[in-house]
């Protein structure tokens, strides 16, 4: 990965150095594993016979995987802090909701932003299980059948490394557990890239209801000098779809022939610091943007108003149903008050001049349609159930 989306912690990890030394703490403990059954003698714990190469480099792999699982759950945990304060923070700012790009009716930005945590909850919880599924490792020869390291042997050696014994190991151990993991971190992009979806479409000119953080004298277009381009919400989306093609990569790997082959060894070398880097500096730099989010609630409430009233369409549907209407009936007299407001009219001075809705709604009840507390009164419900299920 080059330096530019690389992270100090997961350097840490990954380095060559850092990879290295991961070998030789694994040959260490076989050693000392050895020594313990009078095989290797006292004194000589360097030097290692009849145990495969991959009984090192799996293992090894085990460790490093585990650790970038615990660097990811911090990134993931200080995120999850800035997004926790922006929704209660915002919990009782209205802006509108959208399906389709349209208009559709009004949340609160703090509404989005629980919706933002709910997902990232779920995928800490996908990445600590990912950790407990990497901290297994083998010592179980060529082929994992425990030809020349007895299975107690093994798991004294890798108790030794913090991990435990894989109980069916072929020369390596069984991709399935790495495929989880790479689509774990393909699915947390795909929900860091979602936030900065958002993030770029309340950002354009016509809507600017949020901005990332603009420095004095920084440069948004080479060319266009007013520009302030929502630049790292798109690398955010630009770096998913790295994440995405790793996990389809991995998935391939999942097959070998026989009790192995090297069809998975290469694209390992890759993919596994890829990934890992790549998903820790997504995380950081997300929560770089939202810690310098600017928010305009003013820019919320005119974006908010522009359709007038038309928002509360379905309050009114809801409130004739059930003064006796039939929903067919109920939605025409919404939907053709809307349309009188499409061509310009006042939709609420519509609807109280409408004989059906007068000979079923009082003043006070049509008011009460009308309302935006009412209508955002249950904000706080999501918020509150997301944190009782984390």
């Amino acid at each position: 990965m080059i330096d530019r989306y690389c992270t100090p912690a997961m350097n840490a990890i990954w380095s060559r150095q850092a990879k290295y030394q991961r070998w030789q703490d694994v040959e260490i403990a076989i050693c000392e594993g050895w020594a313990e059954v009078g095989v290797v003698p006292a004194g000589d714990l360097s030097e290692i016979q009849s145990v495969t190469s991959y009984d090192v480099i799996d293992t090894a792999s085990a460790m490093m995987l585990r650790d970038s699982c615990s660097v990811l759950l911090e990134s993931a945990g200080k995120l999850r802090e800035t997004i926790l304060g922006l929704a209660q923070e915002h919990m009782g700012t209205p802006c509108i909701g959208r399906t389709h790009g349209i208009h559709a009716e009004p949340v609160t930005f703090g509404f989005k932003c629980s919706n933002w945590l709910a997902e990232l909850d779920r995928n800490i919880v996908r990445i600590r299980e990912c950790k407990r599924d990497l901290s297994f490792g083998k010592i179980s020869g060529a082929v994992g059948i425990h030809a020349v390291v007895d299975p107690a042997m093994e798991v004294s050696v890798l108790k030794r490394l913090g991990l435990e014994q894989e109980p069916a190991s072929t020369q390596i151990v069984n991709r399935d557990k790495h495929a989880n993991f790479l689509n774990t971190l393909a699915l947390l992009g795909a929900g860091l890239e979602r936030i900065a979806t958002e993030l770029r479409n309340l950002q354009r000119t016509e809507i600017l209801e949020v901005q990332e953080a603009f420095a004095a004298g920084q440069t948004g277009s080479s060319a266009m000098p007013h520009k302030r381009n929502p630049w790292n919400s798109e690398t955010v989306c630009g770096l998913a779809r790295l994440l995405r093609g790793n996990a389809m990569a991995m998935l391939e790997s999942v097959a070998t022939w026989h009790e192995r082959d090297l069809t998975n060894s290469s694209l390992e070398r890759v993919i596994f610091p890829d990934s890992c880097q790549l998903a820790d500096f997504m995380l950081n730099r997300m929560n770089r943007i939202l810690s310098g989010l600017v928010v305009m609630p003013e820019n919320m409430q005119t974006n908010l108003r522009k359709m007038g009233d038309l928002v509360f369409s379905e309050h009114l549907m809801v409130a004739l149903v059930g003064k006796g209407l039939s929903r067919a009936a109920a939605y025409k007299v919404a939907q053709r008050n809307a349309a009188m407001a499409w061509d310009g009219h006042d939709f609420k001075s519509s609807v109280q001049e409408d004989e059906t809705v007068k000979q079923h709604l009082s003043s006070e009840e049509i008011e009460h349609i009308f309302s935006l507390d009412h209508h955002l009164r249950n904000a706080q419900f999501t918020l509150d159930a997301v944190l009782k299920q984390f």
